[in-house]
């Protein structure tokens, strides 16, 4: 399935700053940066609710918002881009 997550970190202090860098760092292991704080991530219920987890011990829920939004399997006929970054599949294979 496909699961948008999206998150909001304050970096008011160094401390927000490293959150937010250890937010990106485990979503960019799951999925495409689409958006500065987005991620399209494609894993199954059990994945998602291990990087859940791990999202959630790096977050400081009093400062922080982390979303998640499943969007599905068929989630090609959910997703319209319009706008600069062309949008790709997040299935195809990634060619470096």
């Amino acid at each position: 399935m496909l699961v948008l997550i999206t998150y909001d970190v304050n970096t008011e202090t160094s401390a927000g700053k490293r959150r937010l860098r250890k937010v990106a760092k485990v979503c960019v292991n799951y999925g495409q940066r689409v958006q500065n704080s987005v991620f399209e991530c494609v894993m199954d219920a059990a994945l998602c609710c291990t990087v859940k987890h791990k999202l959630k011990q790096i977050i400081d829920p009093q400062k922080d918002s982390l979303r998640f939004y499943y969007l599905g399997n068929n989630y090609k006929t959910k997703v319209e881009h319009f706008g600069a970054k062309p949008s790709f599949d997040v299935q195809d294979p990634l060619i470096v």
